[in-house]
């Protein structure tokens, strides 16, 4: 990957690994954006639900209709008005990559997850990063940064970790754990956020200085 040209990296991590701050110093240090939240606020605005309802819905391991099918069965449908069940997993991603790639289209930036590895597969200057820590780490980490309980951390961790899985195996076909899909991979317990980002540092051509 080359700095001197329009490029973009992608920062794939597991909740609680610091995968965000390092894309938030890697994009500082390279003088770009960095884009985590921003591609959700699109997201939010076009489909004009809560963050939450966006994650419910990607979190779907089942296909709207077939969801659909069981609540009428049970008597417990919700009304066509409700945006729950207008929108599908697939309208996300459809929309989400559409949002992605015209940012980079646009400018060099870092991306945070959004399943940036296989959206931009045939970019033509793209490093690929996927960060991930012990679960005992990460749930450290989730219980100060968002002041939980243990319990509460690790059902958090759970939770994210099987709906982020179930919707990048269904439109990607691959796992987002599968380290074929990245370039370079890193554990946070063995560095720290600032020695992750030096090492991504090191593997790009210092047309940075």
């Amino acid at each position: 990957m080359r700095t001197d040209e329009k490029f973009v990296i992608t920062i794939n991590r597991e909740i609680g690994s610091g995968g965000c701050t390092i894309g938030r110093k890697l994009a500082e240090k390279l003088g770009v954006k960095f884009y985590n939240k921003t591609v959700l606020q699109k997201l939010v605005e076009h489909f004009e639900l809560s963050p939450e309802q966006i994650d419910r819905i990607k979190a779907r391991k089942k296909n709207w209709w077939t969801e659909l099918s069981e609540l009428v069965a049970t008597g417990m449908a919700p009304g066509f008005s409700d945006k729950l069940t207008e929108v599908t997993s697939r309208d996300l991603f459809e929309k989400e990559s559409e949002i992605i790639r015209e940012i980079t289209d646009a400018e060099s930036c870092v991306i945070a997850g959004r399943s940036g590895f296989f959206i931009l597969k045939d970019h033509p200057n793209k490093l690929s990063v996927y960060v991930h820590a012990p679960l005992e780490k990460r749930v450290a980490r989730v219980m100060r940064k968002q002041n939980l309980s243990e319990e509460d951390a690790r059902a958090l961790i759970a939770r994210i970790d099987e709906g982020r899985d179930n919707y990048t195996k269904a439109f990607t076909g691959s796992s987002r754990y599968d380290v074929h899909n990245y370039d370079l991979v890193l554990n946070t317990d063995k560095i720290d956020e600032d020695e992750a980002v030096d090492t991504i540092l090191a593997l790009i051509p210092k047309t940075f200085d």
